[in-house]
């Protein structure tokens, strides 16, 4: 019963509800078109004199707050007009929030007899923050309106259910190791969506974690910008990056914050000053000569190796007045090359010292109690004492840098290189060898030949090894009086330099078989262009004794050297060791292979790929094949009419498919033929031939003999087998009877004049290839010939 009496009342409650919205619809439609009347009425009375009128509407505080949970409908406030009073009075709700967008049906009127206003749903701030409603007052009978309306805007009240939002939830940047305290390494920013300038959207933010942590904290954060700071001076050698994580919090209730990630790498600056590995150096230079390169000065700089910080720039401070020398930067070992370019005098000064300063690229700053300060002290400084020698010219390595490759033969007790020292002027002159700077001790070097040995394997490690190379220096010193003293420096790379490096055109050749002291010409490249080209400098490497034995190097064309063989070695493969030099002194270890084979034509080896082009047969040889096979079918012609001939007074049978031999050609136009001997000594040992068969037989052999020389030209296998068939044919007919005293020989004759010409090789033939199978075309007896050739020369195929 209680069930259907509720089914009952909501029945009645949506009917009224029903018919309420239709009555109020058309009341509004009323009431707008009044309204139109009171707002022009309204508008005449502001341009009457002002006077206090007494308020007719009054509201109470309409409080709606956002994400209410209910239950709905919630009371949220109540509208009263003084025109109640005296009359049966209806109050009316439209706009936003009512009948318009947006939130339509969010707002009603309960009660409309006493104006009380609902809420009925929850309402999202963030989406819409206020509603401009309307409230009209009409009479409940007429609907028409008795006062102006009210507009009223309702403001939702804001709560905090937002957490402030950073753009990016990770941030990467890059600060250098001398980055002042005073200005902001980086600034974050974090935006809160609840109502601005309240409490619940202000932001405050605070540095929640710093990785690595040690000593303490190094960034500091403005609670209320967000710019991040330095609270001390930055070690890229302790610490070359940092993890910050900022948290940004809201003063709302409850307190909500959100996070992000700084990530702070650290980029060295100049903090190290560039420190000389001595303090002084001693130099003996001879009078009146150029040196470049007379000596490399060396730094230790703990900066970041390639770096601004740690590139140095060296000038020469004192004792350089007239400008006799100049010092530029390795930009590869970062050491200092100085050069002496303008020859010193004796007379003027015999000794002298230089002071050279060295400085990074950037300027040198320290940090003195977390204060960063730019220092004045930004160099160091060594000396170089000068003694100069008189004119007598000290030994000149060729070259004076050489620049070398390590290699997988350089094992210690291996020749590493001969580094030869000679006496400028030409005269001879005995010369010691000694090194001069090997930290590593790596080498050792024969004092009378200059040749440097592996003594321990090559350390990549080493603390010697800059950048992956290491630097050798070397003495020559004569025995002048008093000596004289060469420099040449090795630069030993334990790294691949294969592009800058000169190599073999061609590192393996094939040699027909030849006598000793036959020269090879040996040929090299570079991979560079000039400075870096030829000429070249060539070298046997004499590792064994084999090598000394069979090989010495001729003479040297620049681009290439002669290869010779000091005796007559058996075939096969060997292995010649050469080491070149460029112009600019880098030098490397190539292995020539030679191989030494059997050459039938006396040009390619006899297990060679032979080309394609000399196997084919071209259209100049296959039009000789057909002209002899042309050959073949005149001179059987000639032999089934001398047949036909003998056959009238005994039967002679010859093969069946000579019936079918005998093929017309007539021709009268001009037609060049040969002048030869007649060699008519093939078959002198056989039977005599009647003399009319012998003439038939001499013509055949004549236009054979014309054509011998050109055979055995273009084609002499084929041209021999040509001959042996054609001198068996002949043969065979001189053992038939002398028949030429019954019947006269039929004479050939041909119409015009006879021209003559000097060869053959005048006829115009074409390179392009005839058909595969044109031979089989040439009609039954030539098959016929070649069945005879098949069975009588097996050999041949």
């Amino acid at each position: 019963m209680e069930l259907l009496a509720a089914l009952l009342l909501l029945q009645v409650t949506a009917a009224n509800s029903f018919s309420h919205e239709i009555e109020n619809f058309s009341l509004r439609q009323a009431i707008r078109k009044k309204s139109i009347q009171w707002i022009d009425s309204s508008q005449l009375d502001s341009l009457r004199p002002l006077r206090r009128t007494k308020r007719t509407w009054v509201i109470t505080t309409i409080d709606v707050q956002e994400e209410d949970k209910g239950p709905f409908p919630v009371y949220a406030g109540q509208v009263f007009n003084n025109k109640a009073l005296n009359s049966s009075i209806k109050y009316l709700i439209s706009g936003p929030g009512v009948d318009q967008s947006p939130e339509i049906g969010l707002f009603s009127i309960g009660d409309d007899a006493n104006g009380h206003v609902y809420v009925h749903r929850t309402i999202d701030r963030e989406k819409t923050s206020t509603f401009q409603i309307r409230f009209d007052i009409v009479c409940r009978k007429t609907g028409e309106p008795l006062d102006r309306p009210l507009f009223f805007k309702i403001r939702v009240k804001d709560i905090n259910d937002n957490a402030p939002e950073f753009p990016n939830e990770e941030y990467s940047i890059t600060i250098r190791e001398n980055h002042s305290k005073d200005e902001p390494v980086f600034q974050v920013t974090a935006m809160d969506k609840d109502e601005y300038g309240t409490a619940n959207s202000r932001v405050s933010y605070s540095l929640s974690m710093q990785m690595p942590l040690s000593d303490g904290f190094t960034f500091n954060i403005d609670p209320t910008t967000g710019s991040i700071h330095l609270l001390r001076c930055l070690e890229y050698k302790t610490v070359n990056s940092f993890k910050l994580l900022i948290k940004a919090s809201d003063h709302g209730t409850p307190q909500l914050s959100s996070t992000a990630t700084v990530n702070v790498a650290v980029e060295d600056a100049n903090n190290h000053l560039p420190v000389f590995t001595r303090d002084n150096y001693q130099l003996q230079i001879s009078a009146g000569q150029q040196h470049p390169a007379v000596l490399r000065l060396q730094v230790q700089d703990e900066d970041s190796p390639n770096t601004p910080a740690w590139r140095a720039k060296y000038r020469v401070t004192k004792g350089n007045e007239k400008e006799q020398f100049t010092i530029e930067t390795d930009p590869d070992t970062n050491e200092g090359i100085l050069s002496i370019i303008k020859p010193l005098n004796y007379e003027d000064d015999s000794e002298m010292t230089l002071v050279i300063s060295v400085a990074n690229e950037e300027p040198f700053f320290l940090c003195k109690n977390s204060i960063l300060m730019i220092s004045s002290l930004e160099s160091t400084y060594t000396t170089v004492t000068i003694k100069v020698l008189q004119s007598q010219r000290a030994p000149r390595f060729h070259p004076p840098i050489l620049t070398v490759q390590k290699e997988d033969s350089m094992k210690p007790g291996k020749v590493f290189r001969r580094y030869p020292a000679t006496s400028p002027d030409g005269t001879p002159n005995k010369i010691k060898y000694e090194l001069a700077h090997d930290p590593g001790g790596w080498l050792n070097m024969d004092e009378n030949s200059g040749v440097l040995t592996v003594a321990k394997e090559f350390d990549q490690e080493s603390p010697y090894v800059n950048n992956s190379l290491y630097t050798i220096i070397v003495h020559a010193i004569d025995h002048g009086i008093p000596p004289q003293t060469g420099t040449g420096t090795i630069r030993l790379y334990l790294s691949d330099i294969h592009d800058h490096m000169p190599t073999l055109a061609a590192p393996s050749l094939d040699v027909c078989h030849k006598k000793e002291w036959t020269p090879l010409i040996i040929k090299a490249k570079s991979p560079l262009a000039y400075p870096h080209s030829g000429p070249f400098t060539f070298e046997l490497a004499e590792d064994s004794e084999d090598v000394k034995h069979n090989w010495k190097l001729g003479e040297n064309f620049g681009e290439s050297v002669e290869l010779l063989m000091l005796r007559s070695l058996p075939q096969g493969s060997y292995l010649v060791p050469i080491i070149i030099q460029d112009r600019q002194g880098f030098s490397t270890r190539q292995n020539q292979h030679v191989r030494l084979c059997f050459c039938p034509d006396g040009h390619t080896c006899e297990d060679s790929p032979v080309p394609q082009a000399s196997v084919r047969l071209g259209g100049g040889a296959i039009a000789i094949i057909i002209l002899m096979v042309l050959l073949l079918l005149l001179g059987n012609i000639l032999l089934c009419r001398f047949y036909l001939l003998g056959s009238k007074s005994k039967a002679i049978v010859l093969l069946q498919e000579g019936e079918q031999t005998l093929i017309n050609y007539n021709e009268e136009s001009r037609m060049s033929l040969f002048q030869a001997n007649l060699d008519t000594t093939d078959c002198a040992a056989q039977p005599p031939v009647p003399v009319e068969a012998r003439k038939e037989a001499i013509a055949e052999d004549a236009l054979y003999a014309s054509y011998k020389t050109f055979q055995v030209r273009h084609l002499d296998c084929v041209m021999q087998t040509v001959d042996t068939v054609l001198n068996q044919k002949l043969c065979y007919q001189n053992t038939l009877e002398d028949y030429g005293a019954i019947y006269e020989p039929c004479r050939y004759a041909e119409e015009g004049e006879l021209e003559r010409s000097k060869s053959f090789c005048s006829v115009s033939i074409g390179s392009e290839d005839l058909p595969v199978d044109f031979l089989n075309t040439l009609g039954p007896k030539f098959s016929a010939l070649e069945e005879i050739c098949q069975k009588r020369f097996p050999s041949f195929n």
